[in-house]
Order: structure tokens, then sequence, then C-alpha cells
């Protein structure tokens, strides 16, 4: 058993996780009776975080990778995952690729920092941090225990809830300036150099794809195949069977991933929630903020217009699991006034259009953070054309580079907005959309009336 976390700036902080959870495995441990030593080592994986990552002067994110990598290694990590520069813009290049793996070669090979176990053990600060740590998450661990145990804790929403919490309270800290982001909200630079990206060509990506799968059937045993997942397909109807070792054994008679996930699939169905916005979280900390006050007032405005809450639908489609920026906006709009609906993961343009016509939204927001936007936003904007609603407003967000942006306003894209883009001045533009004679940030009412 293996543990994956993510590591963000705060430096310290992050140290103090990692030793309260090697504290906390091994008191475990010992509990349920082990006796193997290397059975209360607490094994894990670290990644930099994702969220840290900025579009704006990318090479602050090497700085940021190495900060956050320093305190993955000095908190114990076994194995450590760094982020590449331009992810907040595209996926990596090979030259990103190469300074983010060189990070952690050159902690690992040059520093001798791994050659010390727990550095920092016996700082006063560091162990009264890691001692509050393990205090607190003791109290959660008995929280999640009372729920009966932590897929009914799952199952009940909670811990989304209080991450969705997080990243709305953090993302209001980061729009009104509180939290500083170097060149994202201070000491941002006059002009932006455009960095070289990878282009992701995703039709020729599909069509080799198909391609191979092709190929693996056509010289594949189709009878010991068959067999194999039919023997997967029991054990788990069953519920009798060792699943991993039926599909690893479907594997080896080259099944793909899609005929092993269906097998399970259809004795189990397939887990899915509906996401549910988080309330009053992004309002709070913009409760004194005049231009927030402006927004929901234009909000209020359309409302009387269309005799209801202007409606926004976030959209996740394609094979993109990242949800964080969704929940955010689809948090901060709903404060603002907006009915959101918030579509499931793993939507395909279809099932995007059929949700936004079942809802008759307004506009749609297309989150994208794997390369999809080329291909799956312009195809919702062709579906809903046929369908005859082409006055729903389409907007895109995420990690989408700027040399896409064209390409994206001729396929009709009304709004893009990358990493660092302001919510707040983001319902501003969605209200424009709409109609409503919304001020540029700075000018009152009164002025842009006139």
């Amino acid at each position: 058993l293996s543990f994956f976390w993510g590591i963000g700036m705060n430096f310290f902080m992050e140290i103090a996780k990692m030793r309260a959870a090697r504290a906390l495995w091994h008191d475990v441990m010992t509990e349920l009776g082990a006796q193997n030593p290397k059975s209360k080592m607490l094994r894990t994986l670290c990644q930099t975080s994702g969220v840290s990552l900025q579009e704006q002067d990318p090479y602050n994110n090497v700085i940021r990778t190495t900060i956050e990598a320093m305190a993955a290694v000095l908190g114990g990590t076994q194995s450590l995952h760094t982020n590449a520069l331009d992810e907040a813009i595209a996926l990596p290049t090979d030259f990103s690729a190469r300074i983010a793996r060189n990070t952690q070669l050159v902690i690992q090979e040059e520093t001798g920092i791994t050659n010390v176990a727990d550095p920092l053990g016996g700082s006063y600060y560091i162990e009264s941090l890691t001692a509050a740590l393990v205090e607190q998450a003791r109290a959660m661990l008995d929280e999640v225990e009372a729920a009966g145990g932590m897929t009914e804790y799952v199952a009940s929403g909670k811990p989304k809830a209080q991450i969705e919490e997080a990243a709305a309270a953090k993302q209001a800290s980061v729009d009104k300036g509180e939290t500083v982001i170097v060149g994202v909200n201070k000491y941002r630079l006059s002009e932006e150099a455009e960095i070289d990206t990878l282009d992701i060509d995703n039709h020729a990506v599909r069509q080799s794809q198909i391609a191979r799968l092709k190929k693996v059937r056509e010289g594949r045993d189709e009878f010991a195949c068959k067999a194999a997942l039919d023997a997967l397909a029991r054990g788990a109807a069953q519920k009798d069977g060792n699943l991993l070792e039926l599909a690893v054994e479907a594997a080896r008679h080259d099944a793909t991933l899609g005929e092993i996930s269906q097998a399970m699939e259809d004795a189990y169905g397939r887990y899915d929630t509906v996401p549910k916005p988080v309330r009053g979280v992004y309002s709070e900390a913009y409760s004194e903020d005049d231009r927030y006050q402006q927004v929901v007032a234009g909000v209020k405005a359309v409302e009387r217009r269309l005799g209801r809450a202007p409606k926004l639908m976030v959209a996740k489609m394609g094979q993109d699991g990242h949800d964080r920026g969704a929940n955010v906006i689809a948090s901060a709009f709903a404060d603002m006034g907006f009915e959101v609906v918030s579509g499931p993961l793993f939507q395909t343009p279809e099932e995007s259009r059929d949700m936004a016509l079942e809802n008759d939204v307004d506009a749609i927001g297309a989150s994208s953070l794997a390369a999809g936007h080329k291909t799956l936003i312009p195809e919702l904007i062709t579906l809903l054309k046929e369908a005859g609603r082409p006055d729903i407003k389409v907007i895109a967000g995420g990690v989408i580079p700027q040399k896409d942006y064209d390409f994206l306003r001729d396929a009709g894209v009304q709004g893009i907005y990358g990493p660092g883009s302001n919510v707040v001045e983001c319902a501003a533009d969605v209200l424009r959309l709409l109609g409503h004679n919304m001020p540029p940030a700075g000018e009152d009412l009164d002025e842009a009336a006139e």
C-alpha cells in the first residue's frame, strides 16, 4: 500500500504534513499488530502542485517546482514527480520535461540532502507543526470511523465538499490579491514573451490509437481472450474471484483496457456523482468588495430581464479528470447569483449538448486541461447549432495555449480564460455576453452608463 500526495508552496507545512503522515502510519500499523518494521514505514509518491503553476511569467514555475520538490524530499518522500514549467499552458515539451526531471536529479545527486533521514527532525517549528497535524488528523480519522469508514465517508460527499471549500477560499484570496502570486497579481510583467508549447493533433492521436487497437485485436487469440474476459465478468458478478488476478490474465491475452473495464462495469455499474457547488465560501471573502457587488448587481439585473437567474453550465468533456478549476468556477458563479449546472466528468460533446438543452442554459463554460480543446469544444458548438441553439454562448477555460485562441474564436468560442484569470472579471465578461452593460473594472455603474 502506498499513498500519493500533492506538495504545495507552504514549505514548512508540507514537510510537516509528510512527517505527520509517517508518524500516523507507524502508530496505526502498530495498533493493528504489525511486527515487521518495514510494514510500519509509510510509502509515498509525491507530485509538485499543478495549482501553483502559472501561465504568466512561466519560468517562475521552475522556482516553484524546485521549492515544492525540496519540501517533498525533506519530508521523506520515496518517489517524486516534478511538474514542467509550461503545464499551466499546454502539455509539456521535451525541453520543459527535461528541466522538470533534472530538478529532482540535481536535488538527489548534487546536494547531499538524500543522505540524511529526516534532516529537520528536532526543529521546534517543524516538530510543533507535525504534532498539530497529527492531532488534527487523528480527530478526522475518528470522524471517518464514526461515519462507517472511508467508503461511507466518501459516499456522503463530505471529503469532496471540504476540498472544494478550501479551493474556493484559496482562489478568492488570490483573486483579491491577499495571497501573492508573483507575476500574476503582483510584480507583473508589462509584456509577456510567448514560449514554445507542444501542439497535439488530437485527430491524429485518435486515429493512431484506433489503428493500434485494431492491430492488437487482429493478432490475438480471440477465443482465449474472450474466455479470460468472461472469467473476469463472472468473478465480478459472483463476487468470489480475485479481480486483479483475473484482469491481469485478461491483459495477458491482449484484452484491451476498455474491454477489461467493461467486463467489470457490466457487473458493478459505473460510480458517478452529481457535482454540487459549495456555497458561501467565495462570497464571504468578497463580502465588502465593491467590484464583486457590481457583478452581483449585474446578475440581478439580468435575472429581472430574463425572469430567472442566468444559467451557466460547467462542462468537463473528454478524458480529463481534473475538476478543481471547474468546481471553483461553479462555486464562485453560484455565489454571485448564477444558476450553475455542473456536468459530470468525462462527458462527450453530445452529452454536454443534451445537458445544456435539457437545462435551457444561457452559457456553457468548457473546462479543458488535457489538450482536447481544439477538438471537443468546436464539436460542441457545431452540435448546438445543429440543435437550433446557436444562441447558447460557449466560453472556455483551463490549460489552453494562447496560440490556440484564434482557432477557438474562429470556431465560435466567445471567451477564453487561462490560469491566473480573475474569476470576478470572468463573471463580468459573461454578463456582457448576456447583454448586460457591465462596467469595466475600476469604473462605477454610472460612468459605464454614460
